[in-house]
């Protein structure tokens, strides 16, 4: 046995991603193309990923201009910077340890940002007090994430901890929970009803693993990856309560919550709505909810920041995380000084708020326009089939593939989805995700894509999407 067989079980327990396969090819097509090789089309277009800088949508320029002062603050002795982005970088320089964004932070996070987060929580939810002492700031909501799981699963347990997951749900997280040795036990969305969450389906999860695994949370991602549902208040209230008497722990996925677009739908964050149940609940139910600064407008994957919010911790149990993100290195700055920005934009009157708000209602206006686009043209295929999009960055069709093509799949070794997904990027050169990435049930093919991009880019995407995909259908029918 090697080494890593033998000191990293869970790692060898990680599923292989099928997705990986399409990113090796699609760099090889990159690469023929720069080399001049001739294809139906002259570049590809990657909307693989939740990372709106990717799929060409430019940066918020406020946000921008200040990371470049506090970067480079000899940029402040300038009148080329609107004095708002000149005071805002001097104010979060003054916060760094020597001025500098070089500089490490508290393990938790610069206090000033800390405290600044815990204001936008309370705004956001109507006044409900939140505290600075139970927010941490992290490299990303992932590492969020994995921070509270390791106070959750214990690995070497008998019977194995479980965590319950919806089905569908984005694939880092799957892996998150499996890298920390839990098992994932999967409640299916109803795909018919619009990917509604069933109390039921609940149930029938979590009695799956009675006298095989030992249930310690629940894990809820909302407005949704990939399916883009927003949960009513009426839905969230019904999990509450479930957890409540199951006594499981909640983990609120809310990293999307600046994107809700469907129709009367609005976001309401799980902390909101315990506290308003009132007591026993709100004072007894264990929550942690998760934000990140690479989602909403600001979309900032590469900077790799964070933050978790802990409700309700036991005080042990909340002394024991807190030692374990002490122990740690804090995150990225530059990261912390953008989710500063993302909590406190520019405001009416602000030299910055016209451009900023300019910026921000195009994005907007893009993304309300892409779903109607795409949801029109994707349900007009034959073969495909779209349920409305409520809120986040993906449409999640549904597939339904000849049977000549599962065959095909079949023989080749991999997924149907996965093997529509490589023949659309070969034949389209669109790179797309295969549904089975993402805990879709099982005996259905889904593909998931970004449609947080330009329009013209959107609107080329759809069109190589159904010529290609007129095309497979005739081939394989």
């Amino acid at each position: 046995m090697s080494v890593l067989q033998e000191i990293c079980p869970n790692v060898r327990n990680m599923k292989n991603l099928e997705g990986a396969i399409l990113a090796r090819q699609a760099c090889q097509i990159k690469e023929e193309l720069r080399q001049g090789v001739r294809k139906p089309y002259r570049e590809v277009i990657d909307v693989s990923f939740s990372d709106p800088h990717r799929t060409g949508v430019k940066p918020l320029t406020f946000v921008r201009q200040v990371l470049a002062a506090c970067i480079y603050p000899q940029l402040m002795n300038s009148n080329k910077l609107p004095v708002d982005v000149r005071q805002r970088a001097q104010r979060l320089l003054r916060a760094c340890y020597g001025g500098s964004i070089g500089s490490y932070s508290e393990a938790a996070g610069i206090p000033d940002i800390i405290h600044r987060i815990s204001g936008f929580i309370t705004k956001r939810d109507g006044g409900l007090p939140s505290y600075p002492e139970n927010i941490h700031t992290t490299a990303g909501s992932q590492w969020s994430l994995m921070n509270v799981l390791k106070v959750l699963v214990n690995s070497r347990a008998s019977p194995r901890t479980a965590v319950l997951t919806p089905g569908p749900c984005y694939s880092t997280a799957i892996l998150s929970f499996m890298s920390v040795g839990a098992v994932v036990v999967p409640y299916y969305l109803s795909e018919k009803q619009g990917w509604k969450l069933q109390i039921e389906e609940l149930h029938r999860a979590l009695d799956s693993t009675k006298g095989v695994y030992n249930p310690v949370a629940l894990y809820i991602i909302n407005p949704g990856n990939p399916a883009g549902l927003v949960q009513s208040r009426k839905s969230i209230e019904d999990v509450i309560k479930f957890v409540s008497e199951k006594r499981l722990f909640l983990l609120a996925d809310e990293v999307y919550q600046d994107y809700v677009y469907g129709g009367n739908k609005e976001f309401v964050s799980y902390k909101r709505v315990l506290a308003e149940m009132g007591p026993p609940l709100s004072d007894t139910v264990e929550l942690a909810s998760f934000h990140s600064a690479s989602k909403g407008f600001l979309g900032e994957c590469g900077l790799r920041a964070g933050y978790v919010e802990l409700v309700n911790l036991d005080r042990a149990v909340m002394k024991h995380t807190n030692t374990l993100i002490l122990k740690q290195a804090c995150a990225p700055v530059l990261g912390q000084i953008a989710l500063d920005l993302m909590m406190n934009p520019p405001q009416p009157g602000d030299p910055s708020y016209p451009l900023y708000s300019m910026e921000t209602q195009y994005m907007q206006t893009t993304l309300a326009h892409n779903v109607k686009k795409a949801l029109l043209v994707i349900n007009s295929l034959p073969g495909f089939c779209c349920q409305p999009v409520e809120g986040g960055q993906f449409l999640f069709p549904r597939l339904f593939l000849p049977h000549k093509a599962v065959q095909k799949a079949k023989e080749a070794g991999i997924q149907p989805d996965t093997f529509y997904c490589i023949r659309l990027l070969e034949e389209a050169g669109v790179l797309a995700s295969p549904g089975c990435e993402y805990n879709q049930k099982e005996g259905t093919h889904h593909i998931r894509f970004c449609i947080m991009t330009h329009m013209d880019i959107m609107e080329e995407l759809l069109k190589r999407l159904t010529t290609f995909h007129t095309q497979f259908m005739q081939d394989f029918s």
